[in-house]
């Protein structure tokens, strides 16, 4: 492409929390301020030309956590029934212009700006590569992803809690495996010993 391409970011922030014990994982003091704002602040920071949070569980107080920052703020009213129902909502909310999206899970607090340019630096749709991904050390790919904007059909007619991974499935030349170096992109903090874990580690 000539130009720049025009990424949105999509922070999926609408889950239960369930296996939390009663704590909102999203909430919880990631040591710079509640895990929600630190990823959303290093979205904010990146490459992106547009960013969007959907919201579901705990909406006010998630709502609250990213006052201030650059971020547009949509519902899913049926967070209940899994993941895909918040993808789909992120990518409606995107403008008409938008050439790909970013894919941010708002519990993985080892997300950097500099992955999610990466990925951007990566999306290639001249070539037909158009979903970016990174992959841990360890060997199995991980998150965000970037999605380009052919596939945003398919991302909305997503049912259940699986994820994009039918649609990384179903267009496997597409993909564009970037190698991290660490296993950052793995790491998601949703239960209280994940928490604890992670607050231990160097």
């Amino acid at each position: 492409m000539t130009e720049s391409p025009r990424i949105a970011v999509v922070l999926l922030a609408a889950g239960g929390s369930t296996r939390m014990r009663g704590r909102d994982k999203l909430l919880e003091d990631a040591g710079d301020g509640p895990l929600l704002r630190r990823v959303a602040v290093r979205a904010c920071a990146s490459a992106a030309s547009y960013r969007v949070a959907v919201f579901g569980a705990h909406a006010a107080d998630r709502r609250a956590a990213l006052a201030g920052l650059k971020i547009t703020g949509v519902e899913n009213g049926d967070w209940a029934s899994g993941m895909a129902g918040s993808i789909a909502a992120g990518i409606a909310a995107l403008p008409p212009e938008t050439d790909g999206a970013v894919i941010v899970l708002g519990d993985m607090p080892d997300i950097t700006a500099a992955l999610i340019d990466r990925l951007i630096a990566g999306f290639d749709p001249a070539q037909g590569k158009d979903i970016v991904r990174p992959v841990s050390a360890s060997g199995p790919a991980g998150n965000p992803v970037l999605f380009g904007r052919r596939h945003f059909p398919a991302l909305m007619a997503l049912t259940g809690d699986s994820g994009a991974k039918p649609v990384i499935a179903a267009n496997r030349q597409a993909v564009v495996d970037l190698p991290t170096g660490d296993d950052t992109v793995l790491t998601d903090l949703d239960t209280p010993e994940a928490w604890a874990a992670w607050r231990k580690s160097p």
